[in-house]
């Protein structure tokens, strides 16, 4: 099975035995990493970046790294995108240097516009709409802490935002079942929901949608959260703020209405006293770190194969 050669925008693009195939060689690679020390040698990346980021950046320069190629970061202001050249442009005159791309940014249509322009491979390191790699690397956490993927419930608590909308295709694609919890007026965008619940189909997974946190994580294996304000939506923080808390706030009570031995997960940086208490994040049942350190072994995977 190969993905050589193919931008990586949306799990949607790829089938269930490919995304298997990418948490399979994250694995392969963690576990013999010497072995794979020079499939990258002599190629370059170009990772543009129009919004902050720490664990996305730091995982993907170490990961390139590590497989033998270079890493050359970019901030969206030093290049002349922040002039005003087209993406189209930057796109072109970037595949004569670089073997890909990495782009983390406020519009996907940005992305969209990247992967139509270059001839060299895109990768999607977060966009307004998506966060792939997140998903993908949540995946894979969930495969190690659980033994299997099929059948297992995930419930997020909080904005249907873009993490939200991969693990949604995420999880339909691989088969666990996937309670959302938002305030009305946050749901997951409608288009990506639909994808969603067209996968689920296939694996035979559960989707729903509720205004009730406590309904969401009823016997779930893993709650998931993420910040109430994501960047971007800072001029709306009071108002979601006021909105999301307190009902929307994963807390200990909460915690009670699942099952044992499920586990507290969130994509980092979180917000304490927020979408989140400390007696959580920082409590025994928290992944984050764990979590985490998975987007660099999945992201390892990942460039394997498409490079």
């Amino acid at each position: 099975m190969s993905l050589k050669g193919r931008d990586f925008l949306t799990l949607s693009d790829f089938s269930a035995d490919e995304l298997w195939h990418i948490l399979e060689k994250a694995l392969e690679v963690e576990k013999n990493l010497n072995n794979f020390s020079g499939v990258l040698a002599g190629k370059f990346f170009a990772l543009i970046f129009e919004k902050p980021s720490t664990r996305t950046r730091v995982s993907f320069e170490v990961a390139i790294r590590q497989l033998g190629g270079f890493p050359l970061t970019l901030n969206w202001v030093e290049l002349q995108l922040g002039r005003g050249e087209t993406v189209r442009d930057t796109a072109k005159t970037l595949e004569r240097y670089v073997h890909g791309i990495i782009a983390r940014v406020n519009e996907h249509k940005t992305l969209l516009e990247l992967a139509k322009s270059a001839e060299i491979p895109v990768i999607n390191a977060l966009s307004n709409l998506y966060h792939p790699c997140q998903a993908l690397a949540d995946m894979l956490t969930v495969y190690k802490l659980k033994g299997r993927l099929k059948g297992l419930k995930l419930a997020w608590v909080g904005d249907g935002n873009n993490v939200c909308h991969s693990l949604l295709v995420a999880c339909s694609k691989f088969g666990l079942d996937v309670s959302v919890a938002t305030p009305k007026g946050y749901e997951p965008k409608k288009e990506v929901l639909e994808k969603a619940l067209e996968e689920a189909k296939n694996s035979g997974s559960k989707i729903e949608l509720t205004n009730n946190p406590e309904e969401a994580v009823k016997d779930a294996d893993i709650v998931y959260t993420d910040t109430f304000v994501s960047m971007g939506k800072e001029a709306e923080k009071r108002k979601r703020l006021k909105v999301f808390l307190p009902n929307f706030q994963v807390t200990l009570k909460l915690f009670n209405h699942t099952k044992k031995d499920c586990v507290f997960m969130h994509c980092l940086p979180a917000k304490r006293g927020e979408e989140v208490t400390s007696e959580v994040i920082d409590g025994p049942r928290s992944v984050v770190w764990f979590q985490a350190e998975n987007r660099l072994h999945l992201q390892r995977g990942l460039l394997t194969l498409i490079f």
